[in-house]
């Protein structure tokens, strides 16, 4: 296709996109009131006044000079196109005149402008020196990057002073009147910085930068597209935004095999997002693929964050991010390797190598992180679902040194990160736990209830039962603060296992205690489905079995459901004397298979996780051998092949006939 083709069909296109989505010129002023308008983005919400703030609450707009009044938008950029000042900018100059000008005032304007440190500081300076077409984009990109440095509460001070100054929206209407004679580059980052500062998106200056986006979209180069797909990033939708990013694709598509900037590259990707056709990401991974040996370590980051934003997992490119970012790990600080773990879980992608490699990384450099940054590293793991065992070992040994730098969101964080995935610390344990105990009593005046059903439910998980936590959990008062509160069911089913585990546990308390009916609700439970391909194995397993017999979906305690029993009298006897005098129970082997999903188990490993360990536990002091049967036993595989897998794993000593592979244990 060549150049002169490819053009007409984007113009072509872009005339599509803008009938289809035509400019509205909205009665909005330059900066929309800006003075009454409130920043969405971030943190980037000024401290209004007083009094600004109830023009906001009301809704109103006050009197401002720029409205859209219906006429020809052309027209009205001419009409304002005079700004009384010795200085002011002339739209009549001749390209040569305007660059020789620049030039005569770039020196010293450019060395004053990186002298300010702050928003104000430009629009101060603007006030003493007139900028230039290129001056006005270099002052708008600049009083961005000097937000970038500050901290959260100074960058809202600075933009409520950016806001009030009388200098601000002259600037932006300088900006309007310029943007016919601006460079493609200077268009793009103008808007970018204006859409970060937190200027309204309606506001005409906004729009009007759109509307030229649009119709020089055919000429952006690779950086400029780059540039402008950033802006879009953060802009919500409407009809100007939905032209353009559509614009955007069309180009991209057409432009993509020239593409050689794996940033850029990476930007326009996130533009397109989750609605881009299924076949134009197959066309952006294969790109990808083809730049993998210029991925730089940041690159490896930013293309994993991409693909959970357009929701495509590709695994080859997965494969090549994790490698590098594994050989890299020392050179990642907290919030870029966080993100990394973070998309890895929208994404459902799970590389043991990975995974593991990060959790080694944060152990052996536990010094460096704070607190704050280690809870972060152990939630983001158990929402992958993944057990990091050695992070987990050193946290624990800095928790039992210094409980009292946990903060009480610390605790409960921890308590349900060690809880849900059933880390047994073994020689540890009873320290740790005690740990926590301590530090979670001297938080006892200040938790809500809610807050002390979660820690001593987790608490019990890890079949502990500190008393004190238990006794204010179970006072009559609390009991009652939390049934006058309207808390989800799950709470229900906290109290239910919390009451199993105090009558099946029966931990050692100063006095006994238990969970009155009232905290239990309903402990009926729905009739589960029977899982037909497990029920056809067992009673596969028991036809050669003379003496077992089968129960299939048997509730034990009220609570548990067991998918089968598998009942087999207890071999030799020590003689009828004593067997006259024993009970069925205690004559017969009780087999309970239960049915349980990948997710609940930590991923990569047979562990079971916090609910399925609690019920395993408790089968086994009620007399159950419990086994457990995941889906990988039940694949689409023959019914002959699905039944010796079964039989290994009930009857250990028929697994020779079965793949050894494929028999997992419980963990006792």
């Amino acid at each position: 296709m060549t150049i002169r083709l490819t053009n007409e069909i984007m113009r072509w296109s872009l005339r599509s996109c803008c009938l289809r989505f035509p400019w509205k010129r909205l009665r909005v002023p330059v900066a929309a009131s800006i003075r009454e308008a409130s920043l969405s983005r971030n943190d980037l919400i000024p401290v209004w006044g007083g009094r600004l703030n109830q023009n906001c609450l009301s809704g109103t707009l006050s009197a401002a000079r720029f409205y859209s009044d219906g006429r020809n938008h052309n027209e009205n950029l001419k009409e304002s196109n005079s700004l009384p000042s010795e200085h002011s900018l002339s739209t009549d100059l001749t390209p040569d005149q305007t660059s020789s000008e620049q030039r005569q005032r770039r020196s010293p304007f450019l060395e004053l402008l990186h002298q300010c440190g702050s928003p104000s500081d430009v629009l101060d300076l603007t006030c003493k020196y007139s900028p230039t077409i290129r001056q006005v984009s270099n002052c708008l990109n600049h009083m961005w990057s000097s937000m970038k440095k500050m901290s959260d509460g100074q960058r809202r001070y600075e933009l409520q002073l950016m806001f009030e100054h009388p200098e601000f929206e002259n600037l932006l209407q300088r900006a309007m009147r310029s943007v016919q004679h601006m460079c493609n580059d200077d268009v793009a980052y103008s808007l970018l910085s204006m859409v970060n500062l937190g200027v309204p998106q309606r506001s005409r200056v906004i729009q009007t930068f759109l509307r030229t986006c649009q119709e020089r979209l055919n000429d952006f180069d690779e950086k400029t597209l780059s540039i402008l797909a950033s802006a879009l990033e953060h802009m919500k939708d409407g009809q100007n935004v939905d032209a353009l990013k559509e614009g955007m694709r069309l180009v991209v598509e057409v432009r993509l095999p020239g593409i050689k900037n794996v940033l850029a590259l990476q930007t326009m990707m996130r533009l397109l997002g989750k609605d881009a056709p299924k076949e134009l990401k197959q066309k952006l991974e294969r790109k990808a693929l083809s730049m993998t040996d210029q991925f730089s370590l940041p690159n490896a980051q930013y293309m994993i964050s991409t693909m959970a934003k357009m929701g495509f997992h590709s695994k080859p490119l997965l494969k090549v991010c994790g490698g590098k970012i594994k050989e890299n790990l020392n050179g990642i600080p907290f919030n870029r390797l966080y993100n990394v773990l973070k998309s890895c879980k929208e994404l459902l992608y799970r590389d043991v190598d990975l995974l593991t490699s990060i959790s080694d990384h944060v152990a052996s450099t536990l010094d460096i992180w704070t607190n704050k940054q280690l809870v972060f590293f152990l939630y983001v793991f158990e929402d992958l679902l993944f057990c990091p065992t050695s992070l987990m070992e050193a946290y624990s040994e800095k928790v039992i040194t210094n409980p009292e730098a946990l903060t009480l969101k610390d605790l409960l964080c921890v308590l349900k990160v060690y809880s849900s995935l059933n880390y047994d610390l073994q020689h540890q344990r009873q320290k740790f736990l005690d740990s926590l105990s301590h530090a979670l009593s001297s938080y006892l005046s200040k938790m809500s209830g809610l807050e002390l059903l979660k820690a001593v439910y987790c608490l019990c998980l890890l079949n502990h039962f500190p008393s004190a936590l238990l006794e204010q959990l179970l006072n009559i008062s609390m009991l009652e603060q939390l049934s006058s509160a309207k808390l989800p069911k799950s709470t229900e089913r906290m109290f239910q296992r919390v009451d199993l585990c105090l009558r099946l546990d029966r931990p050692p308390l100063p006095q006994p205690l238990t969970v009155p009916s009232s905290a239990l609700g309903n402990p009926i439970l729905n009739s589960p489905s029977v899982n037909l391909r497990l029920s056809k194995g067992l009673q596969s397993v028991l036809a050669d079995q003379a003496n077992a017999a089968l129960q299939e979906m048997l509730v034990v305690e009220n609570f548990y459901i067991i998918d089968g029993v598998i009942i087999k009298p207890l071999p030799n006897p020590t003689c009828a004397m004593e067997t006259s005098s024993i009970s069925p129970a205690e004559s017969s082997q009780r087999i309970a298979v239960i049915y349980a999903p990948n997710s609940s188990f930590c991923y990569g490993t047979s562990i079971p996780r916090g609910p399925l360990a609690l019920k395993v536990r408790h089968l086994k002091i009620l007399g159950y051998t419990p086994v457990l049967v995941t889906e990988q036993h039940l694949q689409p595989l023959s019914e002959e092949e699905r039944t010796d897998i079964i039989r290994g794993l009930i009857f250990p000593e028929h697994a020779s006939k079965t793949r050894p592979h494929e028999v997992e244990h419980v963990r006792s």
